[in-house]
């Protein structure tokens, strides 16, 4: 592992501090916003903001780079990321943080995409999984370093700010001092609505919810700590358990989901998710035990539906390969995430802080009831035809290069194939779906190794 991971030990510090940085800049906002008596629906602004920069970013990201070159466009997104955390502490005002939030998420997705086309150069077939496996390991990892940092410093001094600014800065250093030769053009990228939803309306439907309520919780989860009196380490803590419990989850949860039809499994775990939603929303808890399991049990529940999400809309993708359905979810979840927090913000300032979580509540129970409903429309495909599940790390942090440098289902160990497929797994006789027309047929069609995400 040391002999694949060396070549590319720059790309993956520069990632680290990337991480690290937005993930204190993102929960620091909220509860310096909370501090400086903002309006939640400004604050669910700023999260629309950066869903709003991120999704532009990932069309218009690639000219930049073709135009001026990988290190030069990361250098200049990275400093400007720094420059944008200086800046929301010297300009404390609901409208300059919103512009400078859309900002923020365009420099951060440009990033998150040189540095993944830059892996995806060094990956082949035979290291693809565990450079995506550490990938997805220091996502984790250094987003939750990020969020802890809060509770080290005082929100309500600059200090915070500065930090977050020194990771961005720091960012630039290995990738600007490394050797590595510069890698292809970044994929294009364009979405077509219609085309995923024909391929798999659960998968359309069930990203754009998750992206809602993900986008809600994200942005507002730290101000509803706030709002309920909790102290900063306290809300830093119940934000990464909420990530690691979505972490620890997702490979029991899609292993179970390669046996079964992933309606179901996307259905029962979208349905927990409200149920524990709406149970924090109606109890309120304070007590800190019970507050942790119960977003342990959200995190857990609520960051698995993405990658089951995906997996499914695989399973029935005909002439789409992986990376053309993985990166259009991906951008319909950036949609998703531009409407969340603006929801939620407006429960929020309706029912007070729990009105967070009946967004995310009603978000989730659409998505069962939807999931489960097409179980009567279209016969899942036969069990040995299923690609294996995959997990993905954080879709907050994802980009449509994420879908490339991502390991193809078809390259994993096939999901054991069943002694004797029942006629109630089989498609319907004519092999398409009453809804859409589509075929059900083994995900990813023909797998090429595209470098054009454009689905």
């Amino acid at each position: 592992m040391a002999r694949q991971l060396l070549p590319i030990a720059a790309l993956l510090l520069s990632v680290a501090f990337l991480l690290t940085a937005n993930g204190l800049h993102s929960i620091l906002l909220p509860i310096r916003g909370g501090l400086e008596h903002f309006s939640t629906f400004s604050l669910g602004l700023v999260g629309t903001g950066w869903a709003i920069g991120f999704v532009a970013s990932c069309f218009m990201a690639p000219r930049i780079v073709h135009q001026v070159g990988h290190i030069r466009a990361f250098a200049a997104s990275a400093a400007a990321a720094a420059v944008i955390v200086l800046l929301n502490a010297m300009i404390v005002t609901p409208l300059s943080w919103i512009l400078l939030r859309i900002f923020s998420g365009f420099v951060l997705a440009a990033c998150f995409m040189i540095i993944e086309s830059w892996l995806n150069e060094r990956a082949t077939n035979e290291n693809r999984g565990t450079i995506f496996g550490v990938y997805m390991t220091i996502t984790y990892v250094a987003i939750v370093v990020g969020q802890m940092l809060v509770a080290v410093g005082d929100p309500a001094r600059d200090t915070s700010f500065m930090v977050g600014a020194i990771f961005f800065c720091l960012a630039l250093l290995p990738l600007s001092l490394s050797r590595a030769a510069a890698p292809q053009p970044l994929a294009g990228v364009t979405l077509d609505l219609k085309r995923l939803f024909q391929n798999s309306p659960v998968g359309f439907v069930a990203t754009l919810l998750v992206g809602v309520a993900n986008g809600a919780f994200g942005t507002l989860g730290p101000l509803f700590g706030f709002q309920m009196g909790l102290g900063t380490a306290h809300i830093a803590t119940l934000m990464s358990i909420a990530i690691i419990a979505g972490a620890l989850i997702q490979m029991p949860a899609g292993r179970l989901s390669d046996r079964f039809d992933r309606r179901f499994m996307i259905g029962g775990a979208a349905l927990l998710a409200s149920i524990i939603g709406m149970g924090i929303a109606v109890f309120a808890p304070h007590n800190p035990i019970v507050l942790s399991l119960a977003f342990a049990l959200y995190g857990g529940t609520s960051y698995a539906l993405y990658s089951l999400a995906v997996a499914h809309a695989n399973d029935f993708a005909s002439d789409l390969s992986f990376v053309q359905v993985s990166s259009g979810l991906l951008l319909l979840y950036g949609i998703g995430t531009m409407v969340g927090p603006l929801v939620a913000s407006g429960t929020m300032e309706s029912f007070g802080p729990q009105g967070l979580f009946v967004t995310t509540a009603v978000a989730h129970f659409a998505m069962a009831i939807f999931s489960v409903y097409r179980t009567t429309r279209r016969a899942p495909p036969p069990q040995h035809e299923r690609e294996t599940f995959s997990a993905v790390p954080s879709p907050r942090m994802l980009t449509p290069q994420t879908a490339v440098l991502q390991p193809d289902p078809e390259e994993l160990p096939p999901a054991p194939e069943p002694e004797e497929v029942s006629e109630t797994e089989a498609p319907q006789e004519d092999g398409s779906d009453d809804a859409t027309g589509e075929t059900p047929s083994k995900a990813g069609g023909d797998k090429t190794k595209e470098t054009e995400a454009t689905p």
